[in-house]
């Protein structure tokens, strides 16, 4: 049953890289497809829409076509990340293209949040490109970002930006309906349809280490980051990326996924 309440105008969605490929970790151009389709209809409805992806490193290994002999895993993610992050943007670009609005990239350290210039020339940034109708797409900068000034993941810099911007919204897109009340796969297991930030719901995070995997974030992170954001009085989901019309539904009210809520 749909909510009665003010739509939001302000609106940060976070895509992951599971989401985003498959089991080969390559790209999947139909999962881009809708999500930038919803997006775009947020748009026509005068709704901002911010996107926080990863996929770069994704993107960089399949532009590489093998796997990089160089042991230093941090540089073998930079070189990736470099050879990546334009082969997402062109992606974005394209389907944007398609429905003739712009999208322009904004790539961050976490150093950029700090309070003082760097955090207000961020604020700046992002609000001329919404100034100037352009869809901003965020993603850490992780060809220059050093260990003390990286993000956690993603799940952080979605995080941020929400609260630096004021949004409205948070919503956090994966591969997993959202956030269970025991292991996934187990029997009469079910996702929580709401989780209070003061609530000690680590319990319910069963992350796996899969190596095959290429996304940093996992459940445990995205639910410490929602809280985390869901204190600046944003409303934040956690929901199935690849469930049909996913964000609309979230927007207009549909219970979907987890909601993270204040007390």
């Amino acid at each position: 049953m749909e909510n009665k309440r003010k739509r939001p105008q302000k609106i940060v969605v976070k895509v992951g890289s599971n989401m985003l490929t498959n089991h080969q970790n390559r790209i999947m151009d139909s999962v881009l497809q809708h999500l930038v389709w919803q997006l775009v209809q947020l748009y026509e409805e005068d709704i901002i829409p911010i996107l926080i992806t990863s996929g770069s490193v994704a993107a960089g290994k399949e532009a590489m076509g093998r796997e990089l002999t160089i042991k230093d895993e941090t540089i073998r993610r930079q070189i990736y990340s470099s050879m990546g992050q334009p082969r997402m943007m062109r992606h974005y670009y394209e389907i944007f293209q398609q429905y003739g609005i712009r999208c322009g990239q904004v790539l961050a350290t976490k150093r950029d949040f700090s309070p003082g210039k760097h955090r207000d020339n961020m604020v700046n940034c992002y609000n001329g490109l919404i100034a100037s109708g352009i869809v901003p797409i965020a993603n850490e900068d992780d060809t220059v970002s050093l260990s003390m000034s990286a993000f956690s993941d993603n799940d952080e810099l979605a995080a941020l930006v929400a609260e630096l911007l004021e949004a409205d919204m948070l919503i956090f897109l994966t591969h997993k309906d959202g956030v269970y009340n025991g292991p996934p796969d187990a029997e009469h297991t079910e996702v929580l349809e709401e989780v209070k930030i003061d609530e000690k719901t680590e319990q319910y995070i069963h992350d796996k280490n899969d190596t095959k995997t290429i996304g940093r974030g996992n459940m445990s992170s995205k639910l410490k980051m929602a809280k985390k954001a869901a204190k600046h009085n944003i409303s934040v989901h956690i929901a199935n990326g690849t469930t049909p019309n996913v964000i609309l539904d979230i927007v207009n009210g549909k219970q979907i996924g987890t909601k993270v809520m204040q007390n």
